[in-house]
This record gives structure tokens, C-alpha cells and sequence, in this order.
């Protein structure tokens, strides 16, 4: 809780103090109203008492009283019983008492630092001290408790009266009925023997002092010394009241006091007599005349809440016939009724409670056992029990509570407890609760803690006011004193908890109070908890706005406010802003407002488009009425956002879109995004395309074309723009509401500066809604030379609810970026320039457009495919110097011009066109292959620049021409980002732009074909003994391929139709397989072994040494390989092949050593056929293997990609082991001579049939699958040679029928005479129904050996 100017000691004394009522003559207030005050109030300043007081309790032992203070107030009778809760009229006072307390401006604040948190609030809160002292004094008496009942009572008389003595008696009379007539249930009263005092009041200025001096005389033989009291006052005169300033000490009293008297004026003239009274009020008759109504009291006291001098009735108005020695008087009289009346009185009370007490417990220990059984019972219900006046249980609760009066704990506590259990026993909840109550607060007073504080007594009390009696009242006294408890004992969370528990409905003002009251006991724990903090001030000033009390809301908003602001919590700082907001407007406090609201917009907001069309429907009319109040300076608006950073600048026209069939160059567009590694490409890129047009080298001032500027370029520089081109400023507008924003008169204001010209600019309009980001591209059209600077953009927001305009602007500053080279750099934060929005306007320049022609996107790996290129010039200026470049030079060829062949310029299909120069040629067994020696200068560009052939090398302004370009799929799977990048110059030489270029993006997906894999050994035939070889020396070369494309629907079949090579020292010689069927077809996972013979080239006599081209078809057509677009690709295969060779690691020594000039390359043509929309297409391909070590496999694809052909990135199934009736699906035999003679001199290669028997042992298809490539590693099959290799096909895919018995023919090729196990092939078999994943491999019992003899 919040910091409080009294102890707790001193908090709970003061709530519970002796009551003491005044019955006053008419003459007797007619003296005291000569001060504007009652006789109540006269006295009330002077109640506390300065001196100890002394007295004895039951066991003569002498208690000190300090500090006590005593309440006196008049009698005011009422018939109506008390409340459980507060009336309408009390709540008001409450509620006005609050709205008078405001913090005071300019009072330096509290600075709390928790973590990372500096907090600046008040660590008082006079409001809630206000607040409860008045409610305090506002609550009615209980039966169930008699601290708020009156002990005695002031009967005061003026001295003028004619017979005082009898006006004594009247007065005795009178509060004699009062108390014991039965016609009012309020005052209450303490004991029935109610304390009289009698006072004589004598006005100085007009009695007879002699004549009062007597009476009181009289008075003291009648009533004693100790029971009267004459008090003289009114000693100043009304002309002396301006010759000496006497202080007024009870304008502090009568603030509340008036309050009280005209909300309860206004509201008994409203309910007509409905509202309760309580003695703790004034008397309303002796209040001013004139009644009010409740809206007239709210406005007086609004307006004393701002002048706290107007309530109390001006300066000095209280008391103007006192002096101060008559203020010693009425606290002399004070203390001498205190110490000679009430003191003894209570005193002789508590004596008397104490002895009836052990009377009446001893009648009932001497009772007869019979009579416990029929004692009387009293009348008692759930909540209330009612006892008799002599009950003993409520005698005990008297004396316990005379004992709390006068500071005697102790015993208090002593007479609680032992009334706690009594009332608990007979189930009188609500007597009970009161006791328990009060047990606790004793505990707590008493001097040197002889006992921990019992706070499960105030737990059990406050649930059973609130939960059992639904006495609200009593419930939240019984939590404001636990809580003051708790506080000064550091427990700040149990008070926090119990203040937060008391919030309900019933009662607003009451909820804020108390949770701001938490909130203070977060924020002063050890451990600061800052967030609970700021969350329940938020509640607070939530409640404090329902009960009217908005400064009070404010203020707990903006404390908050300081714990969320920045730290991400969007949706609980947009409440807080959108709050302060609106009640700072309804202050009269607009500049606030507009603050608050301008943060909501100007955060990312998480808030319901509901919420939002809130917040901008307030903003609107904030800012509106703020713009009435300064029309002349345009102000930047914060809707929408401007990411300044992000704008990007975009130079020439926009692409083109392609018509029919062409296909635009991608080049650059405001639709991609920037990216880094793509920018450092195509700057590469260029960096080669323009050392190849300066003779290799790239000048100093070379700078990469920027098309496109953002944030990430480089923008240091003036970027350069050509005349009569357009130039576009692309602006990112973002809208941080869920609610669209109509946005009118988008104007881009810039500022242009030619030779000689004056500054000018130019708005180019538009109209936009924008609901969350929007990317507004402004154009502007340049048609003179000279600088060029972009500076803002106006705008008008429309609301979409009314008829609402809001003129602002929003400006385009772009930062540079942070300067970081030298130490100043390092040490300080500075920005260098970014001139993307100040532009140099050049000469004209030409422009070309680029447009594909049946340009595939998907190829099979290794296809060929044949497109067209068309290249416009769209300026007016001739362009020249045409190149291009890519990241990929092995997959596009523009052909040979010496090589070239003629084919049609607009081919209709791939059906009847063939990418390829073939010759019809009729297949030869055992022929040789056919040769061509081909320079490599014809086809191979070292720099990878290639130099577009065109005509005339030039191409006029309006001018296109259209060129053949053949493609090659990649020979990795998987979809590849493929860049090209055009360049060509102007025919004019001495522009600021020496070139221009074209980017061109294309993404090929290329799925499997063939695997190639190819190894040499040397031949075992002696030269003498080759007779078809003329070279002598030869080499067998193996070839294995394999079909691995895994689409099974349009792909039908791969033919090899021809094998070549290109080496410069080997030659491809003939084909030696032992089938003697040359086309050799491969259907889906199957594969192929062939086998030929190399010999070496013929020794070259030229200085230019040149390539042998060697061609074997295996079909009815040769492919020309020497010529477009083959040996394109094969001289491209073979510059990425020695690239990647060179670039390998130094490890692989032995095979970089050599030079690629003597590595045989190996190409197999294929032909694959596929259905596509019904009809069969022929698709063309070629794939490359290089050869480079004898004896070491090479293969078409490199290793990586091997390994993604075998693996993939999901988790490998598990692993199921074969089951034995799967195994035994299908039974395989081999049958083959045992032993086989052949003469390896003559012929290196022993071939022997071998019939494998395949049988179907179940009911039911079986699919078979035999793989021939498969080697023991048993310990049988190490211990015989295992140097043979199958032959032919080496994978079949079959199907039997159930118990069919299939023999399949094979071939095993042997080198050398041995033993052999034949026992290989791996045979898969899983019933036709069932998946692919559920093959089983089949076992064999034994090894199968055959014997090779040499002839």
C-alpha cells in the first residue's frame, strides 16, 4: 500500500474511539453559531488529548491512556434500521470526498528503479486516506458491537437562560426518552446508565460572568464537581477581528463535514425522506437553510475541489469570536471531562462488567447438572443470533470493548477470545466475526508483542462479513485495518491479495481505491514486481473511469504506462494510449490526446479491426479539431507508414509481356526481390562481358549496371538515367491498422535543376486504399538532361465512416548507411549519403528486347532440344557488340558457324524435326567406327563469353533478327536456376553509359534418364593376333548403362542408337559385344553392358593438333558428332570436366596430373520414346563420360549426385527381414557346362551361355526382378576367382503366371581361365498385389562353379 501520514498504530486507534453525544439549548447554540459553528464542531479540533491519562482495571493495576482522542458529535435520531451496505447519499459523499483529493501539481514524485524499469509516481495517496477515514466515521452502529455507541453524553446550556437548571433537566428528559423510550433504534447507546455532563457555556461578550460564576456553584452541589464544567468563550469582540490573525483549525474538519451535510440536504429533498441516518452525522437543521439538488451540490463540489477554501466558508470565518486563550479553555474543558468524567465512568464500568461476569459464570458452575440441559436458548439464525441485553456473552463483549477504548489490549484481547468462542458455539456468525475482528487488532496493539499477530482471525472474519453475513460494510473495515496491519509488517503480497479479493461489482470507487491500494504493495515489496504493478493500476484506473473519477483515471493510466511503453506489449499499450486519449480529450487536454492517440498508430497493432476503426475514428476527430486550431503549416501525418529505407528506384520502361508463343526476357523488375548472392553473380557476369569487349581487361572506372536501387545497392554514387526513358519510384506504403485507409491526391513532389532552369516540380496523382502493405510505383517522365531530386509525398486520408479529410504529408528521407572505416567512424555514429533519389539524366542509348521461342522448361538429363532466340531493337539508336554470358555454359550452344547445319527456320514439332545431322546408314556387323578430325577452335571459347552471330554484327533501330539455339538438360536431377546475361553497345562512342545489358533467368527441371558408367582395361590378345587392328595395342572398354527414370507413365523405352568419342591420342576401333543385336533397348530399371575396342590415333604431322571424332551407331541413322549442335556440347563437356578436375583437392594427384587433351571422351547418344496427349514423341539426348586412368570406373554423373540417387533425405524405412514363405515365392536353377575350354590367345573374350530357370512355387502372380551386377562376398564365393562380368542386358522386370517355369538365357564373359562361381544374380520376387516396398531377395542352397580351361 501506498505510503499513509499516520502509523498503523495510530490508524487503528483513531478508528475506534469513545463516542460521546451533544444535546445543546437553543440559547447555547445560538452562542456557538456566532462562530459558524455548532457546539460539535466548536469542539471537534480540540478532541485529541495532549497528556496521559491514568486509570485501573479490574485487577487494580493502573493502565496509562495516551494519546486518545474522543469523537463528539450530535444527536440525531433516526428509526430506520442500520444497513448491510451503504446508502445511495453515502456513496455519494464518498465518491465527492474522493473527487475533491487531486495530487497536487508540481509535487516532486517518487523514482523507483526495478531491473531495468524507472518509475515515477506518488508514493501517497491522500485520496484513499480521505477516502477511509470517511467511511470510517460514515458507518452506522451494529447490535453486534457497541464501539460506535455512545458513552456519555454533553447536556450544554448558556448562562443566559433564565432558569439553566431547568433547562438541564429538559434536556436530561430528553436524551433519557431517547435512549430508553424504544422509539428509535438510533443513537445507540454504550450502557443503560449513560454518562451525563453538564455544561454551562457563558458568552463573555453579553452574559453576566458573576451571575454564571453562581449557577455553576449550583451546579457542582447538584451534579458534582467531577459531572459539570462551566466554559467561558466568545471573549473577542467583533471589532478586534481584523487587528489579529487567530488560526482557523477547523476548515481540515468541516470540508468533509459540509460534504456530508449538503449531499444528505440534496438527497433527502430528492427521496423525500428515504435516506437512513446514522449518529455520526450532523444534525441537518442546524446545517444552512437552503436545500439543493444533487446536480447542483456535484457542481459546488467540483468547484471546491478546485478552491478548498470556498468549503469551508473562507478564510477565518470559523471561530471569529474566539481568541486563543479561548481555544486553551475548550481544551482545558476537553481534557478536564475526559480524565474526571469519562475516564472514571468507564472505569466503574469495567469494574461492574467484570464482576457480573464472574457472578454469572459462577451461578452457572454452581447450577445443578440437570439445569445444563435446560438452559435457555435464544432465538438464532445462520448469520445473526439475538441476545438478551444481559446475555453474559454480550457482557463480555462490552467490557472487551470499554477495554479497547482505553488502550487496554490486553484484557481486551483476553475478553474476545473468550466471547469468540462462546458466540462461535452457538453459531452466531455475525457476533463471532466481530470478535474474531477485534481479537486480532488487540493482539496487534498490544505494547511489546506478546503474541504473533493472528491473522487467520481477520481471514476468517472478512469471509464470514462477506460470504455467511453478506455484510459488505463490515467486510472491507475489517480489510482496511487487516491491510495496514500486514504492510507495516512487510507482508506487502498477503496485502495485495486481500485487497484485491474485497473488488466486486457493488461498488467502483471502492474497487479502484483497492487496487491501486495493491498495486502500491507490488511496487513496494523487496523484489519489485513492476508488471503486477502497472496491470493493476490499469484495473484501477479502469474502475476509478466507471466511477466518474477521470483524473484519477488518468493519473493510474499514465503511471502504468510507464512499464508497458516499448517493451512489445502492442495490445496492452494501444488500451493504455487509446485511454489516456480519451480521457485527456474530455479534460480539456487535447494536446495529451492527440500524443496517445498518434502512438496507437503509429505501433504495430494486434488489436480487433473493431477495436482499430476506433482508434482512428477518435484520431481523426482529435487531430481535426487540432488542425482547426493551426491551419497554415502542412503536418506529417503518421498514417500510413513510409518505410523510407525500402524505396526503390526502377530505370526504363517496364518489361514487355510476351505474345503467342515467345517468351520475354525476365531482365529486372519491381517484382523481385534484391538479393545479395544474385547481385555478386551478375556482376561477375558483366565483369567478364566487358573484359571480353576491352581486349580481356576490365577498366578502373567499371561500374555494374544498377537498374534497380534499394536499400542494399550501392548508392554512394548518382545513379544514371537516359533521356526519355521513364524513371520509377517505388514507394511502400504500410498501413498498421486492420481497417482500410482511403488515401486521395498522392503527389510526388521533386525537384528537377537543367542548365540554366530554375527549380520546378511536378505532382503525378493518384488514388489508393491501402488495408495492409501497399507498393505504390510513382513514374515520372524526364525529357531534358541535369539533375533530378525526389523529395516527399502529399496525401489526404478519407475516412471510410464519414465524411472526413485529413491533408498531411509524409517525407521520402533516406539514410545512408553507417559509416564504419576510420576511428572517428568507430566512435561516433555517422551516415554516409544514399543518392538513389538524385539522379543524372544522360543521352539516349539503345534498347533491346529479348523474346525465347519454344523454350522447354522440363528436360530429361543429357536431352537435347532445339528453340529460337529474337532480338528487337526497340529504340532509336543502333545497338552493336552483342554477347552473352552464363552460369552455364555446358547447357546452351547458338551453333557452329563453320559446323552448323541447315535446318528450317520455324519448325512446327519435335515429332518431325531432329536436333541432330544424321546420315542414313545401314548397320554393319563388326564394322568399324567412322572418323572426323575437328579442330577445337571451331567450337571451344576460352573466356565462356560467346559472341551472338548476327548479321552485319549490328542491328538497326526497329530492327530484329531471330537465331536457332540448342539446349542441353543437365546432366544433374533436379530443378536448376539458369542466368544469362546480354550485353551490346551503342554505335556512338563518348556516352556516360559505355553498355547496356539483359538479364534473362530461366529454372529447368530435369528428371532421370541414363546412367553411364565406362572403365578400361587392357587387352589380353598380343598385338600379331589382332588382326582387324592396324594400330596394334589395344583396349577394351566397357560401357554399363542403366536406365534410372522413375516415371513409369509416360516414359516408355531409351534406344542406344550410337556411341562416340572424341580424344586426341584414342580412337574408338569397333564394337565387340557378344550380341549381335546392335539397338539395344532398355525398358524401366533394367541395364546394358557393351563392350568395345579402343586403339590409339594415328600420329598428327600438323602443329594444330586435332580431335578424332569417332561414330558406332547401333541403329539404322549415324549422328554426325563432329558437327552443331553434338560437338558443341561435347568440347562444353569437356571444358566443365577439366574445371571441376582442376578444381578438385590436391589429393587426387594421380588423376590431375593429366592434361584433359588426353582423356578419352566417351558420348552415347539415346533416343527415348514417350506418350504424351495420346501420341508417341521421339526425344533426343546425349550423355558424356570422360576416361582419364585405366583400370577406374567413370560414370556420367558425378558423385554427389550418385548419392542422391541412391538416398533420400527422409529416414530410411525399416528394415524387415525376409520371411520364409516370401523367400520361397519363386525357386532359381542355373544350368551351364561344368566345364568350358577356350582359346584366350586367339580371343581375349570367353563367352558362355548360361539358362537360368525361374519357377513360380505359389497360386499367385509374382513380379520378378533379377539384377546381374551383383558380387558375392561369402566366404565360398572369396575362395574361387570372381573376375567375370555378365554380359547384354544385366536387369530384367518379369511377371509369372502362377506355377509357371520360365528359363532366361544369360551370358558370362570370362578374361582368363579359372574356377568361377556363377551363383551372382540376386533375384527379387513379392506377389503382384502388394507394394513395391514388400520385395524379398531369394536364397540359394550352394556356390556354382564352372571351370574356364585355356586351349
Amino acid at each position: 500500500m501506498a505510503q499513509c501520514v499516520q502509523s498503523v498504530q495510530e490508524f487503528v486507534q483513531d478508528s475506534f474511539v469513545p463516542m460521546v453525544a451533544v444535546l445543546c439549548s437553543e440559547e447555547a447554540e445560538r452562542v456557538t453559531r456566532k462562530n459558524n459553528l455548532n457546539f460539535a464542531e466548536l469542539l471537534r479540533p480540540f478532541c485529541r488529548l495532549t497528556s496521559e491519562g491514568h486509570m485501573r482495571d479490574p485487577n487494580n493495576q493502573v493502565q496509562v491512556v495516551k494519546n486518545l482522542r474522543i469523537f463528539v458529535n450530535n444527536v440525531v435520531t433516526s428509526p430506520n434500521r442500520p444497513p448491510t451496505a451503504l446508502s445511495h447519499a453515502q456513496s455519494k459523499i464518498l465518491n465527492e470526498v474522493v473527487l475533491s483529493c487531486q495530487p497536487q501539481e508540481g509535487v516532486v514524485n517518487n523514482v523507483v528503479t526495478a531491473g531495468d524499469y524507472d518509475l515515477n509516481f506518488s508514493a501517497t495517496t491522500p485520496w484513499f486516506e480521505t477516502y477511509r477515514e470517511n467511511f470510517l466515521q460514515s458507518m452506522p452502529a451494529s447490535d453486534h458491537e457497541f464501539l460506535n455507541h455512545y458513552l456519555a453524553c454533553l447536556l450544554v446550556v448558556s448562562s443566559t437562560e433564565a432558569v439553566p437548571v431547568e433547562q438541564f433537566l429538559k434536556l436530561s428528559q430528553e436524551q433519557h426518552r431517547i435512549q430508553h423510550s424504544g422509539e428509535y433504534t438510533n443513537p445507540k447507546w454504550f450502557i443503560p446508565n449513560t454518562l451525563k455532563y453538564y455544561v454551562l457555556l457563558h458568552d463573555m461578550s453579553e452574559g453576566d460572568e458573576q451571575r454564571a460564576d453562581a449557577v455553576y456553584e449550583d451546579m457542582k452541589q447538584r451534579y458534582g464537581s467531577q459531572g459539570c464544567y462551566l466554559l467561558k468563550m466568545n471573549t473577542r469582540s467583533f471589532s478586534a477581528e481584523g487587528d489579529e490573525q487567530i488560526p482557523d483549525p477547523w476548515s481540515q474538519y468541516l470540508q468533509r463535514n459540509i460534504l456530508h451535510t449538503q449531499v444528505r440536504t440534496a438527497a433527502s429533498s430528492t427521496l423525500s425522506g428515504s435516506l437512513e441516518s446514522h449518529p455520526l452525522q450532523l444534525d441537518i437543521t442546524s446545517s444552512s437553510g437552503s436545500l439543493h439538488t444533487l446536480g447542483a451540490v456535484k457542481t459546488e463540489l467540483k468547484k471546491g475541489a478546485r478552491d478548498p477554501e470556498s468549503l469551508a466558508g473562507g478564510a477565518g470565518s470559523h471561530g471569529a469570536c474566539l481568541t486563543l486563550n479561548d481555544h486553551d479553555h475548550i481544551r482545558q474543558f476537553i481534557q478536564e471531562f475526559t480524565f474526571r468524567g469519562l475516564l472514571p465512568h468507564i472505569e466503574k464500568n469495567i469494574r461492574q462488567l467484570n464482576d457480573q461476569v464472574k457472578t454469572l459464570i459462577l451461578k452457572i458452575w454452581e447450577m445443578p447438572p440437570k439445569h445444563f440441559c435446560s438452559c435457555p436458548e435464544y432465538p438464532k439464525t445462520m448469520t445473526s443470533s439475538w441476545y438478551p441485553p444481559e446475555a453474559p456473552e454480550l457482557q463480555i463483549r462490552k467490557m472487551a470493548d470499554l477495554c479497547f477504548l482505553v488502550q487496554h489490549y490486553e484484557l481486551a484481547y483476553s475478553c474476545y477470545h473468550t466471547a469468540k468462542k462462546d458466540f462461535l458455539s452457538d453459531q452466531a456468525m455475525l457476533y463471532a466475526a466481530g470478535a474474531l475482528e477485534m481479537a486480532a487488532v488487540s493482539a496487534f496493539l498490544q505494547a511489546g508483542a506478546p503474541r504473533p499477530y493472528p491473522a487467520h482471525y481477520m481471514d476468517t472474519a472478512i469471509q464470514t462479513y462477506r460470504d455467511v453475513c453478506k455484510n459488505m460494510v463490515l467486510a472491507e473495515r475489517c480489510v482496511l485495518l487487516n491491510a495496514e496491519i500486514l504492510k507495516s509488517q512487510g507482508k506487502y503480497s498477503d496485502a495485495a491479495t486481500l485487497l484485491i479479493k474485497m473488488t466486486s461489482e457493488d461498488s467502483d470507487l471502492r474497487s479502484a481505491l483497492l487496487l491501486e491500494q495493491a498495486a502500491h504493495c507490488f511496487i513496494n515489496m523487496r523484489n519489485p514486481m513492476v508488471r503486477k504493478f502497472a496491470f493493476h493500476m490499469i484495473l484501477a484506473g479502469h474502475r476509478f473511469s466507471k466511477a466518474g473519477q477521470r483524473r484519477h483515471a488518468l493519473r493510474c493510466y499514465c503511471q502504468a504506462m510507464q512499464v508497458y511503453k516499448e517493451r512489445s506489449w502492442s495490445l496492452a499499450e494501444d488500451h493504455i494510449n487509446f485511454t489516456i486519449g480519451r480521457q485527456s480529450f474530455t479534460l480539456r487536454q487535447p494536446e495529451k490526446a492527440v500524443i496517445a492517440f498518434r502512438q496507437i498508430l503509429t505501433n504495430d497493432s494486434r488489436q480487433t479491426a473493431t477495436q482499430q476503426s476506433a482508434f482512428l475514428r477518435e484520431y481523426l476527430y482529435v487531430y481535426k479539431l487540432k488542425r482547426i486550431l493551426s491551419p497554415d503549416c502542412l503536418p506529417q501525418l503518421p498514417l500510413p507508414c513510409i518505410h523510407c529505407s525500402a524505396t526503390r528506384v526502377y530505370f526504363g520502361h517496364e518489361r514487355r509481356l510476351a505474345e503467342g508463343e515467345k517468351q520475354a526476357a525476365t531482365h529486372v523488375s519491381l517484382d523481385q526481390e534484391y538479393d545479395q548472392d544474385s547481385a555478386d553473380m551478375w556482376c561477375h557476369l558483366e565483369e567478364q562481358l566487358v573484359a571480353a569487349a576491352n581486349r580481356g581487361i576490365v577498366p578502373v572506372n567499371f561500374q555494374p549496371t544498377q537498374c534497380c536501387l534499394n536499400s542494399q545497392t550501392d548508392n554512394q554514387r548518382h545513379p544514371l538515367a537516359v533521356v526519355e526513358e521513364p524513371i520509377i519510384v517505388e514507394v511502400t506504403f504500410r498501413n498498421p491498422l486492420k481497417v482500410s485507409l482511403a488515401l486521395s491526391n498522392l503527389s510526388l513532389l521533386w525537384r528537377f535543376t537543367a542548365d540554366d532552369a530554375p527549380p520546378s516540380k511536378e505532382k503525378m496523382t493518384n488514388e489508393l486504399a491501402i488495408t495492409n502493405e501497399e507498393i505504390l510505383a510513382l513514374g515520372v517522365g524526364v525529357t531534358v538532361y541535369s539533375g533530378f531530386f525526389v523529395l516527399c509525398c502529399h496525401i489526404n486520408i478519407h475516412s471510410t465512416f464519414d465524411v472526413m479529410v485529413v491533408h498531411g504529408k509524409q517525407d521520402l528521407m533516406i539514410q545512408g548507411p553507417r559509416l564504419n572505416q576510420t576511428k572517428e567512424d568507430k566512435m561516433t555514429v555517422r551516415h554516409g549519403h544514399d543518392q538513389r533519389l538524385n539522379f543524372i539524366v544522360t543521352s539516349p542509348m539503345p534498347l533491346m528486347e529479348i523474346f525465347f521461342l519454344q523454350f522447354p522448361t522440363a528436360l530429361l538429363c543429357g536431352e537435347i532440344r532445339k528453340a529460337y532466340v529474337e532480338f528487337c531493337n526497340v529504340s532509336s539508336v543502333a545497338l552493336c557488340g552483342l554477347r552473352v554470358v552464363s552460369t552455364h555454359p555446358d547447357f546452351f550452344s547458338f551453333g557452329s558457324q563453320a559446323t552448323t547445319p541447315l535446318t528450317p527456320v520455324s519448325p512446327t514439332s519435335a515429332e518431325n524435326n531432329s536436333a541432330y545431322k544424321t546420315l542414313a546408314t545401314p548397320p554393319q556387323s563388326g564394322s568399324a567406327a567412322f572418323e572426323m578430325l575437328v579442330s577445337a577452335e571451331d567450337f571451344s571459347q576460352p573466356s565462356g563469353v560467346i559472341d551472338i552471330p548476327i548479321d552485319g554484327s549490328t542491328l538497326q533501330p526497329g530492327e530484329s533478327t531471330q537465331l536457332p539455339l540448342w539446349l542441353r538438360g543437365p546432366d544433374q536431377e533436379g530443378v536448376h536456376e539458369i542466368n544469362f546475361l546480354f550485353y551490346y553497345e551503342s554505335t556512338g562512342k563518348g556516352n556516360k553509359i559505355s553498355h547496356r545489358v539483359l538479364r534473362h533467368t530461366v529454372f529447368i527441371c530435369a528428371s532421370r534418364s541414363l546412367s553411364v558408367q565406362a572403365s578400361a582395361c587392357r587387352s589380353c590378345v598380343p598385338p600379331h593376333h589382332s588382326l582387324g587392328d592396324k594400330g596394334g595395342g589395344g583396349t577394351l572398354i566397357f560401357i554399363d548403362v542403366e536406365n534410372i527414370n522413375m516415371s513409369e507413365a509416360g516414359m516408355r523405352e531409351f534406344h542406344i542408337v550410337q556411341v562416340s568419342s572424341s580424344s586426341q591420342h584414342w580412337r574408338l576401333h569397333k564394337c565387340i559385344n557378344p550380341a549381335k543385336d546392335k539397338d539395344c533397348k532398355l525398358t524401366s530399371r533394367e541395364r546394358a553392358k557393351l563392350c568395345f575396342r579402343a586403339t590409339r590415333c594415328k600420329p598428327q604431322k600438323d602443329a594444330i593438333k586435332k580431335y578424332t571424332f569417332t561414330d558406332l551407331n547401333l541403329g539404322n541413322e549415324r549422328i554426325i558428332s563432329s558437327s552443331t549442335p553434338c560437338g558443341d556440347f561435347f568440347f562444353r563437356g569437356c571444358q566443365t570436366s577439366e574445371s571441376q578436375r582442376l578444381d578438385a583437392p590436391s589429393s587426387r594427384t594421380s588423376c590431375s596430373s593429366k592434361t584433359w587433351s588426353r582423356t578419352f571422351f566417351w558420348c552415347v547418344s539415346l533416343q527415348a520414346y514417350v506418350v504424351e496427349d495420346n501420341k508417341q514423341l521421339i526425344l533426343e539426348g546425349q550423355l558424356h563420360v570422360a576416361l582419364q586412368t585405366i583400370g577406374k570406373e567413370a560414370s556420367s554423373l558425378t558423385p554427389r549426385e550418385m548419392v542422391l540417387l541412391k538416398f533420400k533425405s527422409q529416414l530410411p524405412p525399416p528394415v524387415i527381414l525376409p520371411s520364409a514363405e516370401l523367400s520361397q515365392l519363386v525357386k532359381t536353377s542355373l544350368h551351364y557346362p561344368e566345364t568350358y575350354t577356350h582359346p584366350f590367345v586367339q580371343d581375349s573374350l570367353c563367352v558362355v551361355p548360361v539358362t537360368l530357370t525361374l519357377s513360380n512355387c505359389s497360386l499367385a502372380q509374382v513380379d520378378v526382378i533379377i539384377d546381374l551386377r551383383h558380387k558375392g562376398t561369402s566366404p565360398e564365393t572369396l575362395e574361387v576367382h570372381s573376375s567375370f562380368t555378365w554380359v547384354g542386358q544385366t536387369q530384367y522386370k518379369l511377371q509369372l503366371k502362377p506355377q509357371e517355369v520360365l528359363c532366361l538365357t544369360l551370358q558370362a564373359c570370362f578374361l582368363q581361365a579359372g574356377v568361377y562361381n556363377l551363383n551372382t544374380p540376386r533375384v527379387f520376387a513379392k506377389p503382384a498385389e502388394q507394394g513395391a516396398m514388400c520385395e524379398t531377395s531369394q536364397q540359394t542352397a550352394s556356390p556354382s562353379l564352372i571351370f574356364i580351361n585355356n586351349a
